[in-house]
């Protein structure tokens, strides 16, 4: 299933675009709507580059998203685990290492408890981030959503 554009509103919201490198909270180098792969102190894109690297970020998501759930999936909640797994560096792999109880919850079919469950997973480094706190309260709503 292919993100729609709720997925891309809801990424944008929560990740500004920056065209110049620099350290997000959780201590990776990131660039234009949060990409984080191959960046480095210093590098500097275009608002082109930027949206170009969003859609090749969400298609890895979507194709890696079926390796760890396998249970079908409204639009709302496809949205919101995209939008989730852009988030997590490494993307649907770390889920299981990340999220247990929300990867068993949503294969198992308990869709109410798995949107519970994404409310839990708002720490870097060890520390709540405030930040992830309201991404994963929305993303919640989009999960619920239709």
């Amino acid at each position: 299933m292919k993100a729609s554009q709720a997925a891309i509103d809801l990424i944008k919201r929560f990740e500004s675009l920056e065209l110049e490198a620099y350290l997000c909270p959780a201590g990776a180098w990131t660039i234009g709507w949060g990409h984080t792969a191959g960046v480095q102190s210093g590098m500097r894109i275009t608002e082109q580059h930027a949206e170009e690297l969003l859609g090749l970020d969400i298609e890895e998501v979507e194709r890696n998203l079926g390796s760890v759930i396998h249970a079908p999936l409204t639009q709302g909640q496809n949205d919101a685990l995209v939008s989730l797994c852009f988030n997590l560096k490494g993307g649907p792999r770390q889920l299981p290492r990340v999220a247990p109880k929300l990867v068993s919850k949503i294969n198992s079919g308990d869709y109410a408890a798995a949107a519970l469950e994404l409310l839990d997973i708002n720490h870097a480094n060890g520390a709540v981030l405030p930040g992830l706190t309201r991404r994963r309260e929305a993303e919640r709503e989009l999960f619920l959503s239709t």
